[in-house]
């Protein structure tokens, strides 16, 4: 029995390193030939393109009108029977099985052949037939191996078990794991979808600064690094929302970003402090205008990803085909926990009784929708399955979002919610810079009292707003958190091809 034949996920260290040190010899054997590595071998056929066209022609259909093949990929099977082998490749559209002989190879080539192993890259020439049970094989003229790989693969029908290597070696788990690499391709397509969906609607697709001299647009902790050359603290972006009202206000009225965010904050399922947001502002457009065409991106989404708006996430059905449910905080918390009267919810000591009860902490300054949103937090979000809209946020906790003209303590602003998580978060702007400085200010008192996740006073942004800010709704959603949605994964690292992890 060769070593790959062996199950690799129970192997000791020391019998890997066997494993490695016979590949390493043969590699050396393969130097000597002057012919390791070569870069001269021209794919002209796909597994996949190979399948859908020849799926339907019959073994006879095959022998009267032979079809020559030029194909490359992975070896994942090898099944050697003497003086043949039928070994089984993979590329990036599928899988393919090959029939090597030592009639067409010759004695010598077939003898190198047999030594290859599980893992390693060939290209091959050949005719395609079918074998006798009827799977659509190439028959190989000439195969020739283009790199050698030293490590084994894991267990051949199970890949990767262990998560946390999942997430370390993402370039095994994409070997191995077929629906890793379908959730990838699902998420791209998911990312193209939105890009296409925003240039239809007349959105122009811009980049904005990832290093920013002052943190802004969310409230998080952000990442430092410094310039050597301008000698000036950076930090990461935490949002592009204030890189992208500038350009509303220079008159880009309908602007999006697909953007990488960074955040410095703790991991969970649903946190990775390196992510991608799209967020789009558009001039003359208002929060309850964000919402409806925010609902129909992710219908069209769902479509684009999965050919329908109804399907289970994590056992449950989700509904994206009904339209999304709009609620208030307090209407949230209410509907969800009927105990918790209307009346009591707008009782500022009785909020903070409950919080207590909760060990929810909640700061000395906080008002009344402050309190509203702790224990909509601690109580609710993860009720809320299907879409839904929770609008009307209190001012204080929503630095840069519009107050309502019915009542200046709430700001026109919305979070959508789906299986229990935020998914986008938008808003009618403020665009009074007076209203925004002073804004700001109470963030910077926050901050020097403590507050790591307050913002910045950005005095550059206040001076363009002074040259005049539309009226302009602006939105971010979250597109990992909805790629998980679309993938039925459990957690955001299994949607981010290499997510953030601990050293080894």
């Amino acid at each position: 029995m060769s070593p790959d034949d062996t199950q690799v996920k129970g192997l000791l260290p020391q019998d890997e390193n066997h494993i490695i040190a016979e590949r390493r010899a043969k590699l050396a054997e393969w130097r000597q030939t002057g012919q390791a590595y070569p870069n001269d071998f021209r794919r002209e056929n796909t597994a996949g393109k190979i399948n859908e066209v020849y799926d339907a022609r019959s073994r006879d259909e095959l022998a009267a009108s032979p079809v020559e093949v030029k194909v490359a990929g992975r070896i994942l099977l090898k099944r050697v029977m003497g003086k043949a082998a039928f070994i089984s490749i993979q590329d990036l559209s599928g899988r393919l099985q090959l029939y090597v002989s030592r009639d067409q190879l010759g004695e010598q080539d077939y003898v190198a052949f047999k030594r290859w192993d599980i893992g390693d890259i060939v290209g091959a020439v050949g005719t395609l037939f079918r074998t006798r049970t009827g799977e659509l094989t190439v028959d190989c003229s000439a195969i020739r191996l283009l790199t050698k790989s030293l490590r084994p693969l894991p267990e051949k029908f199970h890949g990767l078990t262990d998560q946390e290597q999942k997430y370390r070696m993402r370039y095994v788990d994409l070997i191995t794991n077929e629906q890793s690499r379908l959730a990838f391709a699902i998420r791209s397509r998911i990312v193209q979808s939105i890009r296409n969906f925003m240039v239809r609607h007349g959105f122009l697709e811009v980049e904005t600064p990832m290093m920013h001299s002052i943190p802004g647009g969310a409230a998080a902790r952000p990442f430092r690094t410094h310039h050597n050359a301008l000698e000036m603290e950076l930090f990461l972006r935490i949002a592009p929302e204030l890189h992208l009202k500038r350009l509303v206000v220079g008159g880009f009225e309908k602007v999006f970003e697909i953007n990488r965010n960074f955040r410095n904050e703790g991991l969970s399922p649903r946190h990775n402090p390196e992510f991608t947001m799209m967020e789009f502002y558009e001039a003359y457009s208002e929060y309850g205008q964000l919402m409806d065409f925010t609902e129909g991106l992710l219908r069209h989404s769902a479509r684009e990803a999965l050919g329908g708006e109804v399907f289970a996430y994590q056992g449950r059905p989700l509904d994206f085909a009904k339209p999304f449910a709009r609620l208030t905080i307090s209407q949230a918390i209410h509907r969800s926990h009927p105990g918790f009267s209307l009346t009591q919810l707008a009782d500022a000591a009785w909020l903070r009784e409950k919080l207590a009860a909760l060990k929810v902490e909640a700061g000395s300054a906080a008002g009344l929708g402050a309190l509203q949103l702790a224990l909509f937090e601690a109580t609710t979000e993860v009720d809320l399955w299907n879409p839904t809209f929770i609008v009307d946020y209190p001012a204080e906790v929503s630095p840069l979002a519009r107050r309502s003209d019915r009542n200046p303590d709430v700001a026109e602003r919305f979070e959508l919610f789906i299986a229990g998580r935020e998914i986008a978060n938008g808003f009618s702007e403020l665009n009074d810079p007076e209203d925004q400085a002073a804004r700001f200010l109470e963030q910077a008192k926050a901050k020097d009292a403590g507050d790591e996740e307050a913002m910045y006073y950005d005095a550059d942004y206040i001076r363009a707003l002074e040259y005049g800010l539309p009226p302009t709704g602006g939105c971010g959603i979250g597109i990992d958190r909805l790629v998980m949605l679309l993938t039925d994964a459990a957690n955001i690292r299994d949607v981010i091809l290499f997510p953030q992890m601990r050293p080894e």
